[in-house]
């Protein structure tokens, strides 16, 4: 039986904001939320904020929500205006990955038969499936990534995708139903098959020990990952790594500015809520502006504080407490 989609899709009005340009698919990002918000709440509060970060999907333990049309894209994924995935990519972001149990493992079972049916609709196999870290390097899917399951998730959803009659995968000339490999051909260049495959040609070269990126031959396999030991974790977001500040901040006109709103957002991107995906740096720029009262109104509403975008007392203690 095939999953039902519930559709809560973004006004067209804010389509300059959330999804502004027109999108032909070629691949689907896999995230993990690093909150406890359920997919009502994340579709909603993507639609209704200020921020441009957008995505497709919000899946929990009980049902899926689309946010935006498949045929505009999404920034999800960090890697530029330009980039294959913000602008070829269906974004979905899998719930409940902040505590995990329970209910994070039943909203990722659904996602996988979800992401399984995405690809049977389409004609696609399982080397169509990235992860967010593929793009730009953000260690996401984190949960996934931190239990070193993320070749475990491909075959689950490969294994799904056989159950429901998919195919094991596409014409792009991935030898592996797992997509984890390419076998070069006639024709190829790195750089074709790193853009092909959504990599760098420095990991293309790294993965496979390749010195001049000018010689491979036909019938190489490359591997287009490295080895779950190898993947680059977050540095570590301990309370003694961060000295928050005391005292209220809110959005001023002139707004306010320095290194105490600086520590906020290093603080709240360490927790996964801050950053502002794509810009530089993380968008940490010790501005106190919509985007800093954005993230502190989304960490309060998972935390069970009042959700007004003002860090005060209350916010600092609750963010030192998840820091630890």
């Amino acid at each position: 039986m095939a999953i039902k989609v519930v559709k809560n899709l973004v006004s067209q009005e804010k389509y300059s904001l959330k999804c502004p340009n027109p999108m032909v698919p070629e691949y689907i990002t896999i995230h993990n939320t690093a909150n406890d918000a359920s997919a009502k709440n994340e579709i909603s509060y993507m639609k209704n904020n200020t921020s441009s970060t957008s995505y497709h999907f919000a899946v929990d333990d009980k049902q899926v929500i689309q946010g935006l049309p498949l045929n505009r894209n999404a920034w999800h994924t960090g890697d530029g205006k330009e980039g294959p995935g913000n602008r070829k990519s269906i974004g979905v972001e899998i719930c409940y990955s902040k505590s995990g149990g329970a209910k994070y493992y039943a909203a990722e079972k659904l996602a996988i038969k979800f992401v399984a049916q995405l690809l049977k609709e389409r004609g696609w196999g399982i080397d169509r499936i990235r992860k967010h870290q593929d793009w730009n390097g953000k260690y996401c899917p984190h949960r996934i990534l931190d239990e070193g399951r993320w070749d475990e998730v491909k075959v689950a959803i490969a294994a799904e995708l056989s159950k429901i009659g998919g195919k094991s995968s596409a014409s792009s000339g991935s030898s592996s139903g797992s997509g984890t490999t390419y076998t070069v051909k006639k024709g190829d260049t790195l750089s074709g098959i790193a853009k092909a495959e959504g990599v760098s040609v420095a990991n293309l070269q790294k993965w496979n020990n390749i010195k001049d990126p000018n010689k491979i031959t036909v019938g190489q396999k490359l591997k287009l990952q490295g080895s779950s030991s190898s993947t680059s974790k977050p540095t570590s977001s301990k309370k003694s790594s961060y000295s928050l500040p005391s005292g209220v901040f809110k959005v001023t006109s002139p707004m306010r500015k320095g290194s105490e709103v600086k520590k906020i957002q290093q603080a709240l991107a360490a927790l996964y809520f801050y950053p502002d995906k794509g810009a530089k740096n993380n968008g940490i720029d010790g501005v106190y502006g919509p985007k800093t009262a954005n993230a502190v109104k989304r960490f309060q509403s998972v935390n069970g504080l009042t959700a007004d975008g003002i860090y005060g007392p209350k916010t600092k203690a609750k963010i030192e407490e998840k820091l630890k």
